[in-house]
């Protein structure tokens, strides 16, 4: 039995991209690819898609994702480990810890190997920063993170994150959960795309701000490309690809275009009354026509006070560009954006990926986020969006207890951390632990995707309601929500 859905009589036409930009209308694939694939799923006779609605009550509506590129030293920010300080340029193997190198307790021997100057990887690096209780919790935090540190009673730090991909890779795993040479995987991004309806039909649904490198800038994958991000620029002059007309017309000129493109598809709706796209096709460019009036408006600082981009850290060179990506993330969950995607440091492996002078490459990177992450989290809770939204600081891996080189650290994938806060989840927490070294995740050890399922539970999914035909997944990749740090 043969289910597809009937060709069209072929009839010469315009393309749409073209046509579209005629009438001063640009271009918004995403948006029609979305709404064409809803209304084709929706027409088989063998799958019933998502309702766009929770599988049951939510805690959180939408998600902020922070992404590290480059491998942040877990041990110079959320974890510290004072042994490294008193054995430091020791070999592991001469301090109390040397277990943790047992060949039984390791996925990977990767940090024994010489370098080309002759030293061992396995030479302890001491800590390069200090740390300090802070808040209620007393939870420690590295001194290259103040502002970070100053709202600790908001976060859920955890300390005991593993992975597999020992190279860059690891970033598409933490997104997808799975290793590249799986195959391509959607992202976290995608399935809460994919599993919940729009909470602002003028904005984009999945947003992705910052560099994605080639191996990490796709999202939908097998779900199709209507639920890849949305890549936007913070710039309310031309904040989207194919988002404004190439070439000037007034608002008036583009209301008529949308008149006529609406009319002739209704008329092509007459000649093909069978045809169940033709509604997705006509909305879609209702869609693009007012993303174009609604996405500069929620880029526009103009009406945030003073105080408020100061906070931000806009005034500041330093932290201006990504102070006005977290200013812009706000603004877009105000207005109903349900996932935000930012990339910090993008770009080949990752401005993070210090193998030398992690001293000064880290400080200089914390200085460009610890600010505008500080005033994101105290700006949500100051509005009370915070108890909705979720926000999630993540990176790679961590980086090597031991030495690479003169004064930098190697990749690390058997311990790292990560923060999450809001949205119904617990502050002023620690959970999780590695060894005394940072070595191991030693104590409630959870893979990428428990924090996918944390996020997931949060937002009212399950994530095995929405597998689709063809597409087993394994066990892992659903994981496991995280209930310790559970509001």
């Amino acid at each position: 039995m043969n289910f597809s859905r009937p060709a069209l009589p072929s009839k010469p036409a315009l393309s749409r991209r073209a046509f579209l930009s005629d009438l001063g209308m640009g271009f918004t694939g995403l948006a029609l690819g979305a709404m064409l694939e809803r209304e084709s799923r929706a027409s088989s006779a063998l799958w019933t898609p998502p309702t766009g609605l929770p599988h049951f009550p939510p805690k959180a509506r939408s998600v902020i994702w922070l992404f590290m590129n480059g491998g942040v030293s877990h041990m110079e920010s959320f974890d510290p480990k004072p042994m490294l300080s008193k054995y430091g340029g020791k070999s592991i193997s001469e301090t109390p810890f040397a277990d943790v190198q047992d060949p039984k307790k390791l996925a990977l021997e990767r940090l024994v190997v010489p370098d080309g100057n002759g030293n061992q990887r396995n030479k302890i690096f001491p800590l390069q920063v200090g740390f300090q209780k802070h808040g209620q919790s007393g939870i420690e935090v590295s001194d290259w993170f103040p502002n970070i540190a100053r709202n600790v009673d908001k976060l859920a730090v955890v300390r005991s994150m593993y992975t597999t991909d020992s190279n860059h890779g690891a970033q598409t795993q933490f997104h997808s959960g799975r290793h590249m040479v799986d195959g391509s995987f959607p992202t976290l991004g995608a399935w809460v795309h994919y599993g919940l309806g729009s909470l602002n039909d003028n904005l984009p649904q999945f947003i992705s701000i910052g560099t994605r490198e080639y191996w990490n800038n796709k999202d939908g994958h097998y779900l199709g490309p209507a639920h890849d991000a949305v890549p936007l620029r913070i710039d309310p002059s031309n904040p989207l690809d194919f988002g404004k007309p190439e070439r000037p017309f007034s608002p008036a000129a583009q209301g008529i275009g949308l008149d006529l493109v609406r009319e002739l598809n209704t008329l092509r709706g007459v000649e093909y009354p069978a045809d169940p796209m033709m509604s997705a096709r006509i909305a879609s460019y209702e869609l693009a026509f007012r993303m174009q009036r609604s996405m500069p408006e929620a880029l526009d600082f103009s009406k945030e006070s003073a105080e408020t981009k100061a906070l931000y850290g806009i005034d500041q060179p330093h932290c201006r560009d990504f102070g006005s990506q977290m200013l812009a993330a706000r603004r877009l969950v105000e207005r109903g954006v349900r996932f935000i995607q930012i990339q910090h440091g993008g770009g080949g492996a990752g401005a993070w990926d210090a193998h030398g002078g992690l001293k000064a490459n880290h400080s200089k990177l914390a200085l460009q986020v610890d600010q505008p992450i500080g005033a994101l989290l105290a700006d949500l809770e100051r509005r009370g969006m915070l108890e909705e939204t979720l926000v999630v600081f993540a990176t790679e891996f961590g980086r090597t207890p031991g030495t690479q080189g003169a004064d930098g650290r190697d990749h690390h994938i058997f311990g790292f951390s990560v923060w999450m806060a809001g949205g119904g989840i617990k502050g002023g927490v620690v959970h999780g632990a590695t060894d005394e070294l940072g070595f191991h995740a030693v104590e409630n050890r959870h893979y990428v995707t428990d924090v996918h399922a944390t996020i997931l539970q949060q937002l009212g999914l399950d994530s095995r309601k929405l597998e689709i035909p063809g597409r087993k997944r394994l066990e892992i990749d659903h994981g496991k929500p995280i209930p310790e740090i559970i509001a």
